[in-house]
């Protein structure tokens, strides 16, 4: 069974733009999490997408960040179960990925 994706935006602590996103991002619902990174890009220079409560992220997650993170200020926040797929997609490289 897999988990919904929720997705909620807004400006963080430091005034910049945070996606926090909750549950499973994979084929099924790429096109709203892209449709909702896309907003909040929109809104501010930078956004930081909190990917801790994320339980599953596959290819098509991993594209809509990449498409990204070219023209944008991108930062990642994942959980320790997301390390191994961010690493072996290469994201770390483009992006500012931190742990948790």
């Amino acid at each position: 069974m897999t988990t919904a994706l929720t997705l909620v935006g807004g400006p963080g602590d430091d005034g910049a733009r945070v996606l926090s996103v909750t549950g499973e991002i994979d084929m099924s619902n790429a096109a709203e999490f892209g449709a909702a990174l896309d907003r909040e890009l929109a809104a501010g220079t930078a956004v930081t997408v909190d990917l801790t409560a994320v339980t599953y992220l596959d290819s098509a997650g991993v594209a809509v960040l990449f498409d990204r993170a070219d023209a944008h200020d991108l930062r990642l926040v994942a959980p320790r179960l997301l390390d191994r797929v961010l690493r072996v997609s290469g994201l770390p490289q483009v992006v500012k990925v931190m742990i948790r």
